[in-house]
């Protein structure tokens, strides 16, 4: 297990991280400061909603005034709120997606195990970010749970169109894994992997993964590694923890740390295009 006072100089990209969440409305200095010490170097702000969106992209644009650190965010309408989006929606998304600090669309997708927005609004939300992504030429960070046969239905339509797309949070199977990297996606592997119960189907499967389709987040404050130790009293996950992912990803694959932090940090950069954002 990794001590959550244990830090870690290899640098480390957290992919998606809800850093505009309440929990971190006190403290948001601070946990890019732990962050910065576990040597998680970039963070990736999730956009959920058009506000959380420019909460999100009001973040960066402070973190890199007020302490230099490397923030930037994706733009996007979360299927849970699918419903919302309308013509207007996607006006404002389009408009959003030209700041600087986005380097995605997203987080859009399908998701019919909660089912908080009618399947259809789902699919309405989830094609037209598709749209905007392919128009601006934008990666896309997609949310995917129990709706990978028509996930995947929608995605192939698109795909020729894509510059590139990663399923954020894996937690499918060896069947739904496949199909997606026959797209040429990427996985993004949160906490979900250091749970022995839930997530030992995915222990296995990472290691099917290639390499430079493999990439690191926390989805904080959400899926507090297990592996963490001690728990934090608040039960809030933060990028500072990602190190604990990516010692549970290392030794599942029985490959090296260092390897797997430098490559996923590589894939990340190229992913998002940071080289060009820097």
């Amino acid at each position: 297990m990794i001590s959550a006072a244990s830090g870690n100089r290899m640098q480390l990209i957290d992919i998606g991280a809800n850093l505009t969440d309440k929990s971190f409305a006190r403290d948001q200095h601070d946990v890019l400061a732990r962050a910065s010490a576990a040597g998680v170097t970039t963070c990736i702000v999730t956009g959920t909603t058009a506000h959380n969106t420019a909460a999100a992209i009001a973040l960066c644009r402070l973190a890199r005034a007020t302490s230099g650190y490397d923030l930037y965010a994706t733009a996007g309408l979360h299927p849970h709120h699918a419903q919302d989006w309308t013509t207007d929606s996607a006006t404002a998304l389009a408009q959003q997606a030209t700041a600087a600090e986005v380097v995605a669309i997203g987080e859009t997708g399908l998701d019919f195990y909660r089912d908080l927005s009618p399947r259809p609004a789902q699919e309405r939300a989830f094609e037209a970010q598709l749209e905007i992504a392919a128009t601006l030429g934008l990666p896309v960070f997609m949310h995917a749970r129990d709706a990978h046969d028509r996930q995947l239905a929608i995605l192939r339509n698109y795909r020729h169109r894509l510059t590139d797309g990663v399923i954020h949070c894996f937690t499918g199977d060896r069947h739904s894994l496949f199909n997606y990297l026959d797209l040429d996606l990427h996985i993004g592997i949160t906490g979900w992997i250091c749970d022995p119960r839930r997530g030992a189907e995915l222990q296995q499967l990472v290691t099917q993964i290639p390499l430079n389709r493999l990439m690191l987040e926390t989805d904080a404050p959400y899926l507090l590694p297990r592996t963490l130790q001690p728990q934090p009293k608040n039960r809030r996950n933060e990028p500072a923890y990602l190190p604990c992912i990516l010692q549970t990803v290392a030794a599942c694959r029985h490959e090296h740390e260092a390897l797997i932090a430098a490559a996923t940090t590589a894939t990340a950069r190229q992913f998002f295009r940071l080289a060009e954002k820097m």
